[in-house]
């Protein structure tokens, strides 16, 4: 899972304000970007613990990082209704301080630790299966976007500026193809008209938002579906992984979890006559993230949910394109065309849409 020593990671451990001694400190999870390790201590309390180390280089500001989280899980603990028999930290994440009483801790070699109670009994799928799935991702979105809806959303620091800045995407796109590094623009010259004859389209939420017409507010910004635990029942019960918690449209949110519900094949399938959208999966969602959010989101904020739906996978096929065009120097890549699959995987669930999009915005009008 990664190359650090069981003594390094123990040390960090026990820079942690635990109860017991420590007793077993073993790999957890299939994490990309953090190492996570799942600790357990000599108190039998029914609490077991994650340690992490953040990814530097991925979020360079973890000071900022911790302090979104801090924010934001301390919000969310006062809104939160637990059930008899459950704790706060059942559905919230919740921060273990350091010794010092700091949210993180820095070792010797460099590495950024922190901690948080391990939430258990609980399971998440990287594939959504089934209507009920779809329709409890969706609430728990939903639900996460409406408690925070009334923090202020120039508390959180922007960890990772531009994230969702589809002018600032396409700048990219723009600087690669003047370059051309590679001599691969003569090859993708479809998938540019493409891209570029949607332009004008893709950047309406942003517009919107600069001209003041759709509120800031406090987004996920990584809203695949594996971040929602759900219970033993498939029921919602937390939303995870939060370093990407920053100032954003609530359709970006939406738009994303779509992104990843309703395309039935992988990011990179070379055969994209497999991408047929599972709509039924899409009404599910969006009537479980409606039935939460519908109460706080202004009209025009629902009325750019399916915008956001046609914006996110678009945006991520403009990363993939350009990414191919520099010379595949930042998304790892098996083989040579690997980033012009994951591209034309994107655009083409972006086509789908289009020709679904009269039942998409209809779905939408029907839950409001």
């Amino acid at each position: 899972m990664s190359d650090f020593n069981q003594l390094v990671v123990e040390n960090a451990a026990k820079q942690f304000t635990l109860e017991g001694d420590i007793i077993s400190v073993q790999p957890f999870g299939s994490g990309h970007i953090n190492d996570t390790y799942r600790v357990i201590t000599s108190i039998n309390s029914g609490i077991s613990h994650l340690l992490q180390r953040i990814n530097h280089h991925v979020f360079p500001n973890v000071d900022g990082l911790m302090h979104n989280i801090e924010i934001v899980t301390k919000h969310l603990s006062k809104k939160v209704k637990v059930a008899e028999g459950k704790r706060v930290s059942d559905h919230v994440l919740t921060i273990i301080p350091t010794l010092e009483g700091k949210l993180y801790t820095k070792d010797s070699q460099g590495n950024y630790w922190r901690m948080f109670i391990l939430i258990e009994d609980t399971k998440s799928y990287d594939i959504v299966e089934t209507e009920v799935q779809a329709a409890e991702g969706g609430r728990a979105f939903g639900l996460f976007q409406k408690q925070l809806s009334d923090l202020d959303a120039s508390r959180i620091v922007e960890v990772l500026p531009n994230f969702h800045n589809i002018e600032f995407r396409l700048d990219n796109l723009r600087k690669a193809i003047a370059l051309d590094v590679c001599q691969r623009v003569g090859l993708v010259k479809d998938k540019l008209d493409f891209i570029f004859s949607r332009e004008d389209r893709m950047k309406t939420i942003l517009e919107l938002g600069n001209k003041g017409a759709l509120p800031l507010r406090i987004t996920h910004n990584d809203t695949k579906f594996n971040n929602v635990l759900l219970d033993v029942h498939d029921k919602m019960q937390c939303v995870i992984d939060l370093d990407t918690v920053m100032p954003g449209y609530v359709a970006y949110d939406f738009g994303d979890a779509i992104r990843t519900i309703i395309n039935p094949v992988a990011e990179d399938e070379k055969d994209v006559s497999k991408i047929v959208l599972n709509l039924s999966l899409y009404k599910a969602y969006a009537e479980g993230y409606l039935e939460e959010a519908n109460e706080f989101l202004t009209t025009l904020e629902k009325e750019t949910l399916v915008d956001g739906a046609f914006l996110l996978p678009y945006m991520q096929g403009v990363r993939f394109l350009t990414d191919y065009i520099e010379g595949d120097h930042y998304y790892k890549t098996k083989y040579d065309d690997h980033n012009l699959v994951r591209t034309n995987t994107q655009l083409k669930l972006v086509e789908e849409m289009e020709k679904n999009e009269e039942f998409m915005r209809k779905v939408i009008f029907d839950c409001i």
